[in-house]
């Protein structure tokens, strides 16, 4: 039995990161409401509770607040943001529009020992004061201590940035350690987890591969599997973990929808069988994909269409295969908060993802998701344990709806040709040049618009192709790669030189947030 946190989500777009923190240092949490029943607060057996931020104000929300049995169960409760301010309001305290809102990165002096700081610091000034470097989020502020609280961290504009009652073993800070600009963050987290939780480091993926394998077989008892096999990572590692579970009860089925990478379909199904026996049926539905999206550009229309028709194709092959009762898909965790369709249901909805909503009644197939909590490193992390071949497990994200959303405004066959000509060129280049694992996603986008050039003595009127390769730890903030700029060169020449209809290239340095990683 693993040792477990509770995360307490109040809806802050952080809220996922908080767990990953929390299951990097390998210790299993859940994120669930704010508003969850103290029966299940109490059933969960958490070592500790996490509070999250959030977007409301802990003095106008009354009915934000955390279950009261959280400071009844005897165990550390550690406050983040609004999570810190919530709990100053429920035991006794006060917060307050803060005088200086602060709003990207600070600084803050530690001014009390704490187990939570214990021997952290960004400097150490020569008065012997410790200083951390941090990332503060906020218009509201503790402004009057819940007794038996004592200030650990203050600054100027927030004079508690930090408070303890070490009796109770209850903490808060007001800036966020999950996130990278708080860079003793991680360290804080672990101080939390093993030195003030006591938990055990034993949530690694070679250890869950047995847990899976065991909830699986009791789910799904005797009955076959039909799964929908994308060709990306995380199907396909679900694929080999369904196979490692219930054998040839599993069909994976791959449907080439016109909207896959160059070469993707052969690589993945020459993996699965070759490395794992999988047995793998294909499905040409290119044509009916593709005349479904003519069209179409609103990127969330197309992204419905594409869930539809994945849906109506594995709906036809379960009537070939009636002793399947089961659909299972490669949804991890990012994909659920993303479309707010995840237990919490309280962050706001980024884009619909079209393996995420469940399915309709008329497939009578219940829905199979096993690795529905994990997170992209985790789901890496399984497949290498599986077995699975390096450049599979590695292989870049690819989104379900594929390049229909690559292609921004209308997709047609014309478009869809060039963006997967000019992505195989860039792939490959970067790979070539020893940075294809340096990024954690590179592709093309084909780009509504045409540009005036000049190719040997005449005009051209063609397409611009726009490059985006980004950097991301967690793929819920990203910045732009800062790719030598003989690379870029030579794989904008060579696009325009061997991709026809394109005589512009263009390279997309905006970070995620205020963009996103994909267009669309």
């Amino acid at each position: 039995m693993h040792d477990k946190v509770l995360i307490l989500d109040f809806g802050s777009q952080y809220t996922q990161l908080i767990a990953r923190r929390v299951r990097e240092a390998q210790v299993y949490c859940e994120i669930h409401p704010f508003d969850v029943s103290d029966a299940f607060v109490r059933s969960f057996g958490a070592k500790g509770v996490i509070l999250s931020g959030g977007p409301a104000s802990a003095y106008e929300a009354v009915g934000w607040r955390a279950p009261e049995v959280v400071f009844s169960l005897g165990v550390p409760v550690l406050g983040i943001c609004y999570g810190m301010q919530v709990m100053a309001e429920q035991l006794g305290g006060r917060v307050a529009q803060a005088g200086r809102r602060e709003f990207g990165q600070a600084t803050v002096q530690v001014c009390a020992d704490s187990p939570l700081f214990s021997g952290l610091a960004d400097r150490v000034d020569g008065e012997g004061r410790r200083w951390l470097d941090v990332w503060m989020s906020h218009g509201d502020a503790v402004v009057a201590l819940p007794p038996g609280f004592a200030v650990t961290a203050r600054n100027e504009s927030t004079p508690i940035a930090a408070m303890a009652d070490e009796g109770h073993r209850w903490y808060g800070v007001q800036f966020h350690p999950e996130v990278t600009h708080t860079h003793q963050g991680r360290a804080l987290i672990e101080r939390f987890l093993f030195e003030i939780c006591g938990c055990r480091g034993d949530w690694t993926m070679p250890a869950f591969i047995p847990e899976a394998i065991d909830r699986i077989r009791a789910t799904v008892g005797e009955d076959e599997v039909i799964l929908g096999l994308s060709g990306g990572v995380d199907s396909s590692v679900a694929a080999a973990l369904l196979h490692r579970a219930i054998g040839d009860r599993l069909t994976a089925i791959f449907v080439d929808n016109g909207l896959l990478r160059a070469r993707e379909g052969e690589e993945v199904r020459s993996a699965l069988a070759r490395h794992l026996g999988v047995r793998v049926m294909s499905v040409d539905a290119a044509d009916r994909f593709l005349a479904a999206l003519s069209g179409v550009s609103e990127p969330e229309e197309k992204r419905r269409i594409v869930g539809r028709l994945f849906v109506e194709v594995f709906e036809e092959v379960a009537r070939q295969r009636p002793n399947a009762r089961w659909l299972a898909q490669g949804t991890i965790y990012p994909d659920v908060i993303e479309s707010a369709a995840g237990k919490t249901k309280k962050a706001a909805a980024i884009k619909s993802h079209h393996n995420v909503g469940g399915l309709p009644e008329r497939l009578q197939l219940r829905l199979l998701e096993p690795l529905r909590e994990l997170f992209k490193d985790e789901v890496r992390a399984l497949g290498v344990a599986l077995g699975l071949p390096h450049e599979l497990v590695y292989r870049h994200p690819f989104p379900g709806p594929g390049l229909a959303v690559r292609v921004v405004g209308a997709v047609t066959r014309e478009a869809l040709t060039i963006v997967r000509q000019a992505d195989a060129i860039f792939l490959d280049e970067l790979r070539a040049a020893g940075w294809y694992e340096k990024v954690s996603q590179a592709f093309a986008v084909f780009l509504p618009v045409r540009s005036v050039g000049v190719m040997g003595d005449n005009r051209t009127y063609e397409h611009v192709i726009a490059l985006r390769a980004v950097e991301s730890e967690d793929f819920m903030t990203a910045r732009a790669a800062e790719l030598p700029w003989e690379l870029l060169a030579r794989v904008a020449h060579r696009i325009i030189n061997e991709v026809s209809g394109v005589n512009r290239v263009v390279y997309d340095v905006s970070s995620k947030p205020p963009a996103t990683i994909e267009w669309e």
